[in-house]
Formats: C-alpha cells, structure tokens, sequence
C-alpha cells in the first residue's frame, strides 16, 4: 500500500507517546499520595485570572450578562483551582486557558512539546525527548512541591526549562551532580532536580537576566 512521504510520523508519534506513559507507570514505585492539581487551593490572582475571560467573553457576545454574573458567583465561592479551570473550558482552546492542570508526563518524539503559562508542576514529572526537545516554563508555574524531580529520558533530544529569579536548576546523573542556575544560591529556594539518562541529549536552563548594579 502506498503512503504519502511522513504519513507515517504522527502515528510513531502518537504510539511512542503512549509507550512512555505506560513506561512511567510500570516503574513508579507508590507512593504517599499528593493532591491533584485540581484539589490544589486556588489563590486571589487566579480568580482574577478567570475574571478576566469571563469579562472578555461577555464583551464581545460569547456569554450573555446572566451567565456572567452566573460564572463570577462560582468564581468567588470557588475554592479549588479545578472549580476555576471548568469556568473557562468552553471559552478558550486548550493552549490557551488561563491555567493548565494537566499532571500528565510530557513527550516530544520527532517534535517539540513544551508546557508553560500558569500550570501546576507535580512533585514528580516525567520528561521524554526522542529527535525532539521538551520546553518547559516555571516563570508563572505553580509548584506542587518546593523539590521538584524531573525524570528526563533524552534520546537525540532536549531538555529547555525557563525559570524566575530564586528557582534552583540541578543535574543528577550516575557521575556527578551539577548545579546549573548561575548566582548565588538563597536559603530556602525551591529546587529543580533534573535526573536523566541520557542517550546524546542536552539540558539547558534560561534565566532572567541580572539586574546591573549602579
């Protein structure tokens, strides 16, 4: 049967997707239970956030002002950020809602994948990169945990992780383990342990740039 040139590549995508998340899952030992992202208690500017959209939406017609006001008497009474998340789900695609509940294990495979805007970071997070690269955004990130691991599986790919002032980036392999945010390091600073196995794969972090002093 004849293909057309690259028919082929969204399946592999989508089988090798589904490989490592069934990886992940075989080798995970259990553990204490966290909350999930939804049961995380939401915060005042996450409920501004949401304002926002509905606001937006109203303005230009895609809800009437009763379900308006309907919307933003849940929004106020909610406590929870998944009571939140489901006051915008008909609103906005899913890349662009104003936040990411999303807990799954990010996989890029002959692709980029990235997460980022105001998402909940698991205590644990599993990264695959396969001829492909993984961005991941913490700048406006909401941490689960204030040690974050992140299980990186670099084949031919790589890891970008984008971070604020004060986040702490660290590579542990079987050698050695390697800081990789520049300044001085501050008491008490959440931390991002990156531990890979790596097959030709590369890490990298951006920072914000540092203030010069006058």
């Amino acid at each position: 049967m004849n293909e057309r040139p690259g028919s082929w590549l969204p399946r592999l995508q989508e089988a090798g997707e589904r490989l490592a998340e069934e990886w992940v899952s075989a080798r995970r030992a259990p553990k204490d239970k966290l909350p999930q992202p939804a049961e995380l208690r939401a915060s005042d500017a996450d409920r501004e956030r949401i304002a926002q959209v509905l606001q937006d939406a109203h303005a230009d017609g895609r809800i009437t002002l009763e379900e308006l006001e309907e919307r933003l008497g849940v929004l106020y009474s909610a406590r929870t950020l998944g009571e939140l998340a489901k006051l915008t789900e008909d609103l906005l695609p899913a890349d662009e809602q104003p936040l990411n509940l999303d807990g799954r294990p990010v996989s890029a495979f002959f692709r980029q994948q990235q997460r980022g805007g105001r998402w909940v970071v698991p205590a644990e997070l599993d990264v695959t990169a396969m001829f492909g690269t993984t961005k991941l955004d913490f700048r406006d990130a909401i941490l689960q945990n204030s040690r974050v691991v992140i299980n990186a599986t670099l084949v031919f790919g790589g890891l970008e992780i984008q971070v604020p002032e004060g986040l702490e980036v660290i590579r542990v392999t079987k050698d050695k383990t390697a800081r990789l945010t520049k300044g001085p390091e501050e008491p008490g600073a959440p931390v991002v342990e990156v531990r890979t196995t790596n097959f030709v794969g590369d890490v990298s972090v951006k920072q914000p740039k540092r203030r010069r002093r006058r």
